[in-house]
């Protein structure tokens, strides 16, 4: 489960390190000037496949960090037009890579037999040339460059001498120090989303709770994106290094260094130019963002120490009697029995009383959803463990299940690289939701995370764990293993932040998976592997589009889950780093994301939680959860929170049909739901580091209060006109950008819509499903003042728990929305693209809002589609208030004119225009 648990004993197992970590300082151990010469490149030619195969030949030998691996294999080939790939490896043997079942992708060239020419042929090639991205290289020592051809930059720079041994892989590159970078995660960033240099970045799966700040956290995601601006005008490109051994990335500011205990270097040049472009051709190597359904979108509550049926139900009522929205209610592993998988406590949580309360709440459209862990309890009696081991699912040691200690005491782990154990796992998900009827899983401590370390056996004569003290105590008889390389590598990543072991409180790294493959090398991919498990189970057993929450993951899981930011803190800081966490996996191709609400433990106070909602009511997963230890926290618990909750949440409702249009974006190009400002405004360099504000999708900016005591926010506004969604008559305008101080009282959230918009919206409600039967709106925005002006948006709308999430299936409708004006003449209209399943909901849009229109606000000779309206609409209008006026006083004046009373139907083209008076 999410716990303080074993963050506690990691925070513990820190502290005693202490003097450890600061002697070591994390600075680099050893320079790739003294660890060799590198390598010479002795033969290039062109592959059958369009690409480039080279060998490369070491110049100098030594044993620092072991042996060099004598001749490399160099790959190379533009895969796209925007991808470029280097690949280099042993010549001669096979090594680890991430496996190509799991991450789909072009395979290089089988090794040859032959390996290069003669180092007196002659190397004719000079460079590799794409439509985007150039290769170039030098012989000896062999460096490459890579460049983008449209304005000549060079996008990587391999400056330094290549390192490549069994367990030590060094490649350094260059930058500008104007590079502004993003990425390198999963780690909790105090100083904002844009990487800070000579902090540390190691990538390696831990359970390490999110308190501890620019430390390997859950999940790891070998990639980032550098954006510059040049001349003006912003290019950005990624760099992923597909790579799941661990490793420390020292980012210098001029330079970035990779140190790596082992694979391949596989990278992957992504060419941009814009953000939103290098998340689109990234998603489309790593696989799409998954799609959500509807009703996951919604506001979800959880705790771990709802101890009975009874308080899940009182927590459910107590939303709805504070009339704040809720769509799913969890739980953690309150409901098993024993901490064992796929169990019910039969006493607090009794099957007949359970399936009656799901029953009710089905009805009305709520979910429900468990959580599960990866550790099968050792238990002869437990009818899951009798049938893994009769399949022999479980990852070995010399021969054996790996013995390991977490909540039901002591476990052994599925090893999900193994093609029986996926499909025991589905037999075991089927046999749960026969048993309860869940609407998605909650896949935790799958980092994975150990209570023990080393090689264990269960203690004679004793109960382990004793129900006394702890549960995350280690009470197994253990002893540590440092007999093997593997165990113990000869260069030391700096796990957790203070380099501890790499088996330390996870499976040992010398331990077995299918086929021989180690846990050293597949360690960061146990969550990624589960997740695909669990996201083929419940397809197969639900037939619905699945919902899974992970805590680890790696480059990919986005296309099988949603994530969670993991153990935070009921802090200000934690509040802050939400945002840029949120925003790096949004990047990564995980687009829902969130954090826990208020903090999972300690209580926060008051204050904190008012704040928080209003930032995480905004979050693409938007979820409360706390702590067993910690006192309740629901929203209702306090009357501000609740007033605070029924705002934001009742904003988030109301804007669902944007948010479930996002989710289509992201599933179809990968566009993060939340994103930095840079994404819309990459010119605009002063948001290059904003990381107190984001934008959910191009246009729709949060400016939350994020520190103690404060009633207002100084908010940064890019060019242009921003309206305020709460009082559409109040407008922040600005032609070249401002930093603008906002009132923002204990209940309020500043939330701004961007110019040249139309957002569709619905009425809210409490749950999901009722929200989505209501009229829509639109709301459109002009410049303020402007006398010509164009506006777009956009709709999808489908049976939302659909497997597929696209078009063409006869149950989904996506509409472009376009609105203009000129001459004095306002006009909007639609462009529907099967239309028949909106038709079939009846839906219609009930009123249009236009903001920042030129005139008095007299809409006259009101037309749809060519008929003129004069009965039953309601036209109004009001003036726009400008917290930062337009330097020209007359500019300055505008309104916003209302159209209500009418029935245009969702699913038909529609059009519509009046005129409007003029000063």
């Amino acid at each position: 489960m999410a716990m303080a648990s074993s963050s506690s004993s990691s925070l513990a197992f820190s502290l005693s390190l202490l003097l450890l970590s600061l002697i070591l300082c994390f600075s680099p151990t050893q320079s790739s000037n003294t660890i060799g010469k590198g390598y010479r490149l002795i033969s290039i030619e062109e592959s059958p496949d369009g690409g480039f195969i080279g060998y490369l030949q070491v110049k100098q030998k030594n044993k620092i960090y072991g042996s060099d691996i004598t001749t490399l294999r160099l790959f190379v080939k533009h895969e796209t037009d925007s991808r470029l790939r280097v690949h280099i490896t042993d010549a001669r043997k096979q090594r680890w890579e991430v496996p190509y079942n799991l991450l789909p992708r072009e395979q290089p060239p089988p090794l040859g037999k032959a390996i290069g020419k003669s180092r007196k042929s002659p190397i004719t090639v000079q460079e590799i040339s794409g439509s985007e991205l150039i290769f170039s290289f030098t012989t000896d020592p062999f460096t490459f460059a890579v460049k983008r051809r449209s304005n000549h930059q060079t996008l990587f720079n391999s400056t330094s001498s290549l390192v490549f041994k069994d367990q030590y892989l060094e490649i350094s590159t260059s930058l500008p120090k104007d590079a502004s970078l993003y990425g390198l995660g999963e780690n909790s960033q105090a100083n904002g989303i844009k990487l800070v240099p000579n902090e540390p970045y190691t990538l390696y799966t831990e359970d390490v709770s999110a308190i501890n700040l620019n430390t390997d956290l859950y999940g790891s995601h070998p990639m980032y994106m550098d954006l510059r601006n040049v001349g003006g005008k912003a290019y950005a490109h990624a760099v992923l290094l597909l790579n799941s051994n661990g490793m420390d990335v020292f980012y210098r500011g001029d330079s970035l260094t990779y140190k790596v205990i082992g694979g391949v270097f596989d990278f992957y040049f992504i060419a941009g130019p814009s953000p939103l472009n290098v998340v689109d051709q990234y998603t489309q190597l790593i696989g799409r963002p998954a799609p959500m359904p509807y009703w996951s979108l919604g506001f979800h509550q959880c705790r771990w120490g709802y101890r009975n049926l009874s308080v899940v139900e009182d927590v459910v009522d107590n939303y709805k009697k504070a009339k704040i929205p809720l769509d799913v209610i969890w739980n953690d592993d309150d409901h098993m029995d024993g901490h064992k998988d796929f169990t019910l406590n039969p006493i607090a949580y009794p099957r007949a009383k359970l399936l009656a309360f799901l029953d009710k709440i089905h009805k009305i459209g709520m979910k429900y959803i468990v959580i599960n862990d990866p550790g099968i309890g050792v238990n002869t009696s437990y009818g899951t463990y009798q049938r893994a081991m009769a399949a022999d699912v479980f990852i070995k040691y010399e021969g054996k299940p790996f013995l390991a200690q977490v909540w039901p005491g002591p476990v052994y782990f599925p090893d999900f690289l193994n093609p029986k154990t996926v499909s025991w796992w589905g037999d075991e998900i089927k046999r749960f939701h026969d048993l309860v009827p869940i609407d998605g899983l909650w896949i935790d401590m799958n980092e994975v995370s150990n209570f023990c370390s080393g090689l264990c056996t269960i203690p004679q004569g004793k109960q382990c764990p004793s129900g006394e003290g702890p549960g995350w105590v280690c009470c197994l008889d253990c002893k540590n293993i440092t007999k093997t390389r593997w165990d113990d590598p000869p260069y030391k990543i700096n796990a957790t932040g203070v380099v501890a072991p790499v088996g330390f409180k996870t499976i040992a790294t010398s331990a077995t998976h299918y086929n021989g493959v180690r846990e050293y090398d597949a360690h960061s991919i146990y969550g990624f592997s589960e997740a695909i498990a669990t996201h083929k189970a419940l397809l197969d057993v639900k037939g619905k589009r699945p919902f899974i929450l992970s805590r680890s993951t790696f480059v990919g899981s986005g296309q099988y889950a949603a994530h969670w930011t993991g153990d935070n803190q009921g802090t200000w800081q934690s509040l802050q780093v939400s945002i840029s966490t949120m925003l790096n996996f949004g990047i990564f191709g995980v687009p829902m994301v969130g954090s826990d609400i208020c903090g999972f433990y300690p209580q926060p106070t008051e204050e904190l939680c008012n704040r928080w909602i209003e930032v995480g009511a905004f979050y693409p997963f938007s979820r409360d959860h706390a702590n067993y230890y910690s006192p309740r926290q629901e929203l209702y618990q306090w009357n501000t929170v609740a007033d605070s909750a029924r705002n934001a949440l009742g904003m988030r409702y109301k804007i669902l049909p944007f948010l479930y249009t996002l989710n289509y974006e992201a599933h179809m190009t990968g566009a993060p739901i939340a994103r930095p400002l840079f994404f819309s405004f990459p010119d605009y360099t002063e948001c290059y580091g904003n990381s107190r504000q984001f934008l959910l999708g191009s246009s729709f900016m949060i400016s939350p209060v994020l520190e103690q005591g404060k009633t207002e926010v100084e908010a940064l506004f890019p060019p242009g006109s921003w309206y305020h969604m709460f009082d559409m008559t109040q407008a922040v305008v600005s032609k070249s950008g401002k930093r603008v101080t906002l009132q923002a009282p204990l209940n309020f959230v500043n939330v701004h819509l961007y110019q040249n918009t139309i957002l569709p919206m619905q009425q809210g409600g409490l749950i999901s499903k009722d929200a989505r039967t209501t009229p829509f709106s639109l709301v459109i925005t002009f410049p303020a003042g402007a006398s010509e002006g164009y506006a777009t948006g956009k709709l999808y709308l489908d049976e939302d728990e659909l497997p597929e999430m696209k078009l063409g299936n006869g149950q989904s409708t996506y509409v472009d929305f376009y609105a203009s004006v000129g001459n004095g003449t306002v006009k909007m209209w639609s462009q529907v693209k099967e239309g028949k399943f909106a038709l079939s909901k009846g839906w219609v849009i009930e009123r249009v809002s236009v903001l920042g229109l030129k005139g008095t606000g007299q809409a006259t000779d009101v037309q749809i589609n060519g008929s003129p309206m004069t009965e039953k609409i309601e036209v109004s209008s009001k003036e726009h208030t400008y917290v930062i006026g337009l330097e020209d006083e007359e500019e300055n004046k505008s309104v916003m004119v209302e159209i209500a009373g009418l029935e245009m139907l969702v699913g038909k083209d529609f059009k519509m225009s009046w005129k409007m008076g003029m000063h």
